[in-house]
């Protein structure tokens, strides 16, 4: 679901700066130190990831083989070190 937030462009040195807010990042799946590329046109400013992103644990799930990864996410046999009694 997209977001949208209203933001005021402050002075940053010698730079101008916007807070990109906590919701409109999740929703662009932005992290802390992450690469972006940023656009002008005629119309505005874009920002984009650079690369690939990462997936979500539910995207991760969603492509995950049991055939290709052998069953099993997670190995399930007997107990192991400090299990064993």
């Amino acid at each position: 679901m997209a977001k949208t937030a209203t933001l005021t462009i402050q002075q940053w040195g010698n730079s101008l700066a916007v807070r990109i807010p906590a919701a409109v990042a999740r929703s662009a799946h932005f992290e802390v130190g992450q690469e972006v590329e940023v656009t002008t046109d005629e119309i505005g400013v874009t920002v984009k990831p650079v690369g690939p992103r990462k997936l979500t644990l539910a995207e991760k799930l969603e492509k995950f083989d049991p055939a290709k990864h052998g069953g099993e996410s997670m190995a399930t046999g007997g107990p192991v070190g400090a299990e064993v009694m």
